[in-house]
């Protein structure tokens, strides 16, 4: 049985061309990046050559990049370097309702450092109104945060808009871009940032490495202390292969992000017009168009997310019910919970993404089998049997 791959939001697979990459670094060129011999600087050359590359990425220069761990890491980094080294202006940071787990524990972690957090409300289709930003910046604010798109409903957020408000406040700007960067054209000027977080395994790169960036002239403290990498912002020894495998994600990128982005749209409205034309009782959720390019994300009356997703894994057909770090949650989704929806809606959602090697014939199959598994299992839910 062919199986099929529609979770490329919580990983992508890494690229043939990102494994070959990897591969000179794991073992000719093994040396350390703060070694001084020949071994050393081979590998510190490689490291250099791929900050310029993720940097150019984004519109930045290479000094403004720092490596990380990936995606968490970075957001922790910007929260929590911010808010020490800033402290003395203030304790108040903004954010929003809808934020990955990523910025959100940061902010409740810093909540019992004395810092005060403010979490802007988002409407249904889970748009943040840039006005709400305006009116909760206050004397005291230090940082905003707030997503370029939503993981698990897809909607791009008006950045460039909430930048401008948050330059004209005198306050620094972060916005968590995992999962734009790599699918949509990003440039940290255009957006009007500070800070971006960005990380290589959402566009066909390595896990365990992603990138900070940090606009000249920011103040933040550094979030890991130990020897002097990263001219002294992120200490330990740089992870060699996946920064050049990230590097060469990032090439990849530029050769075919625009069209990817345009095929994977066409795809996409088609998968979401056919699922809610064939079945009753689902709806979409996110904003219909302002969205990212591979979101499908649904929700099924009447229907446990988690059974629709065993159900069609057993079909061969990979999704998510919501964010892969909390899919061991049994919690309704906070982002749903936050678009107006109650529990019990929140509870049948399923998360479609779509990647680079999905084919019409792969929504078609989807689109075959999953109506026949939702009225098997609404006949099996009690909640869909008529009251007495």
């Amino acid at each position: 049985m062919k199986r099929i791959y529609l979770d490329n939001a919580a990983t992508s697979p890494v690229a043939a061309e990102v494994r070959e990459a990897v591969e000179p670094y794991l073992a000719a060129v093994f040396g350390n990046p703060s070694s001084v011999h020949s071994y050393g600087q081979e590998a510190r050359t490689a490291v250099e050559a791929a900050r310029e590359t993720v940097a150019g990425f984004i519109g930045a220069r290479g000094s403004e990049l720092v490596f990380t761990s990936g995606g968490t890491e970075a957001n922790n980094y910007a929260l929590k370097g911010v808010a020490y080294a800033n402290e003395h202006k203030g304790r108040h940071i903004v954010t929003s309702s809808i934020e990955h787990h990523a910025v959100l524990e940061p902010c409740r972690f810093l909540e019992t450092r004395g810092f005060r957090v403010t979490y802007v409300p988002v409407d249904h289709d889970g748009l943040v109104d840039p006005d709400d930003i305006k009116k909760a910046i206050g004397d005291d604010t230090i940082l905003v945060s707030v997503m370029h798109a939503n993981n698990e409903v897809g909607t791009i957020q008006p950045i460039a808009e909430i930048g401008r408000i948050a330059r004209a406040a005198g306050v620094y700007f972060h916005t968590d871009a995992v999962q734009t960067v790599g699918h949509l054209g990003v440039n940290v000027d255009e957006l009007g940032v500070d800070l971006l977080s960005m990380s290589a395994h959402k566009f066909y790169g390595p896990k365990g490495v992603g990138a900070l960036y940090v606009r000249e002239g920011t103040v933040l403290d550094s979030f890991v202390h130990g020897g002097a990498q990263e001219e002294k912002r992120r200490a330990g020894t740089q992870n060699v292969p996946a920064i050049a495998g990230f590097a060469r994600a990032v090439q990849l990128a530029l050769q075919e992000m625009d069209s990817e982005a345009e095929r994977q749209t066409r795809l996409r409205d088609r998968f979401a017009a056919s699922l809610l034309a064939s079945m009753e009782r689902v709806w979409l959720n996110g904003h219909p168009t302002r969205r990212l390019p591979n979101n499908v994300n649904v929700s099924v009356d009447l229907v446990d997310g988690e059974a629709m997703l065993l159900n069609l894994d057993l079909e061969g057909i990979c999704v998510s019910s919501g964010s892969a770090c909390s899919s061991s949650s049994h919690e309704p989704s906070h982002v749903l919970v936050a678009l107006g929806y109650l529990p019990e809606q929140c509870r049948g959602s399923l998360r479609l993404s779509l990647g680079r090697t999905n084919t019409e014939e792969d929504v078609g199959k989807v689109l075959a089998v999953l109506p026949g598994i939702v009225e098997r299992l609404r006949a099996l839910s009690p909640s869909s049997k008529p009251r007495k």
